[in-house]
């Protein structure tokens, strides 16, 4: 059971309610603070002029709006927004924004009567997923448009996903015996004003980053084992003096990878003696792709590292305006929807992911271009040469798709647009970028599926299983489970999804 409310929530608390069995309760003193935020709103707003509450939205807050309709400008601002187009964010990175926006409220600074709490919750615990568009919000004023659909299922309208299928909101609720929320002073403002969208889909961008990172560190071990790489480049000795920490965390865990590898060689043994030869057939330092892994994937680490903690303490954030604080007995108008944090957060780590992509493609035509490795047939071919074609049809696949990660790692960051009649002059597209990060992860577990093919074949080729460390050759026996040893051409694109859901699945190391 995680509760909100009672402290800041964590990435691995996130982490246990999307992927684990946790369930969400609400903290009793912090729903107490809910419900003072909200009775103190009530009475404040009246004959004041609040932004939201007896005012237009936008451009139109010089617009004043009388007592009767004050309640009906909050379900016309919900419908109006609700105008997302594009694909229907997955129900994993809808329940991310739920929570995100359930942790924004439960501080206690939205004047959002209790109930609005009440019902995320329970959409939450009954995996209840408003339909929620990813295209719409600029990031700005919030993710205006993508939580009015989240507002939208609230007051029981729209449609959600249930149990498998795409069913409207009422039924849903009718099935569940769930009641919708009312409008009490400013629910529909509080619910679509935040930063929750970026954050939610962000986060998970987060904890599928630190997998790929995982991955790459491993397949990127293998890789320099089965080639017979010298283990210098790897040395606690030759990583300290450099002094980054991410650059220290992967080669120590690339030295804990290969621990107990007969393949793997120690220079001493090999080049620091007398040697006859004029010309060495074995080069004497591998390429970059083999041995600069941890200055490339270094860098990767320490960007995880700094959007784990913006990103996280955006979650923890109240994010919409006006901020109510009861305990001051004032209202603060001011930006705190601007996504700017998580926009730049996001951008920086679709460049990191793209460049692990990268590296993951250079290792791959290493290992399937027999005139730079030397050591196995071309394009990992195990069968007849010129007559069969082993891993070149998917080698394709890989280019194509890092290519397309390279142009994706524009910056949304900087592609600010005016809109909002220029209320809204200057904007984050944190959405955007969450979204796109999304996109340029997903390609690279395809990439990484397409390497790790490649790498048990290579050791099929050499037949070097027993040689291998006992980590290796784990995953080596867990992957050939479900992927088997191939020599004729046969379609692969089954056998990489198979095993891109292994690499989903499985957290392979622990930074």
């Amino acid at each position: 059971m995680v509760a909100i409310g009672s402290k800041s929530l964590s990435l691995n608390e996130v982490a246990s309610l999307l992927f684990g069995d946790a369930e969400l309760t609400l903290d009793a003193a912090a729903l107490q603070q809910v419900e003072a935020s909200y009775s103190f709103l009530k009475a404040f707003s009246a004959k004041k002029l609040i932004y939201g509450i007896n005012t237009g939205f936008g451009p139109m807050a010089q617009y004043r709006i009388s007592d009767k309709d004050t309640f009906q400008l909050q379900y016309n601002l919900i419908r109006s927004h609700s105008s997302g187009t594009g694909k229907i964010m997955s129900p994993l990175h809808t329940k991310a924004l739920m929570i995100a926006r359930l942790s924004s409220f439960m501080q206690a600074h939205s004047g959002v009567h209790p109930e609005v709490v009440e019902l995320l919750k329970q959409l939450i615990n009954k995996n209840v997923y408003p339909v929620v568009f990813e295209h719409g919000g600029v990031g700005a004023s919030g993710d205006l448009v993508q939580l009015a659909h989240l507002a939208l299922v609230l007051i029981g309208e729209g449609e959600v996903w249930y149990e498998g299928s795409y069913q409207p909101t009422a039924e849903v609720f009718a099935k569940l015996n769930l009641k919708p929320i009312g409008i009490h002073v400013r629910e529909g403002l509080a619910i679509i004003n935040g930063t929750s969208a970026m954050t939610g889909i962000g986060l998970v961008n987060l904890l599928e980053a630190k997998q790929l990172l995982g991955w790459s560190v491993v397949l990127s071990a293998m890789i320099n084992e089965i080639v017979e790489a010298f283990d210098d480049h790897l040395s606690a000795e030759l990583n300290a003096v450099k002094r980054h920490e991410g650059q220290q965390q992967v080669a120590a865990k690339m030295r804990e990878i290969l621990k107990g590898s007969k393949m793997v060689r120690h220079r001493p043994e090999h080049l620091y003696k007398e040697l006859e030869e004029e010309i060495f057939k074995d080069k004497v330092q591998e390429y970059y792709s083999l041995r600069c892994v941890p200055q490339i994937l270094g860098p990767v680490y320490e960007t995880i590292a700094q959007a784990e903690k913006i990103v996280v303490g955006e979650l923890n954030s109240v994010s919409d305006n006006p901020v109510v604080d009861h305990h001051m007995e004032n209202v603060f108008h001011g930006g705190n929807f601007h996504g700017d944090y998580v926009s730049l957060e996001m951008d920086k780590l679709k460049i990191a992911i793209t460049k692990l992509s990268m590296l993951a493609e250079r290792q791959l035509n290493y290992l399937l271009n027999d005139k730079l490795n030397h050591k196995f047939p071309p394009f990992m071919n195990l069968g007849k040469l010129g007559f069969n074609f082993g891993i070149q049809g998917v080698q394709f696949t890989a280019t194509s798709t890092v290519a397309e990660n390279q142009t994706l790692s524009f910056p949304m960051y900087v592609h600010s647009i005016p809109n909002n009649n220029d209320n809204q002059d200057i904007v984050s597209m944190g959405c955007n970028a969450a979204v796109i990060t999304s996109k340029v992860i997903e390609n690279t577990f395809q990439v990484l599926a397409i390497q790790l093919m490649t790498v048990l074949q290579a050791v099929d080729y050499l037949q070097c299983q027993d040689r291998l460390a006992d980590f290796s050759k784990k995953v080596y026996q867990e992957v050939r489970v479900i992927f088997p040893k191939f020599i004729e051409d046969s379609p692969l694109y089954k056998d990489l999804q198979r095993i891109k859901e292994y690499l989903v699945k499985n957290m392979p190391l622990q930074f």
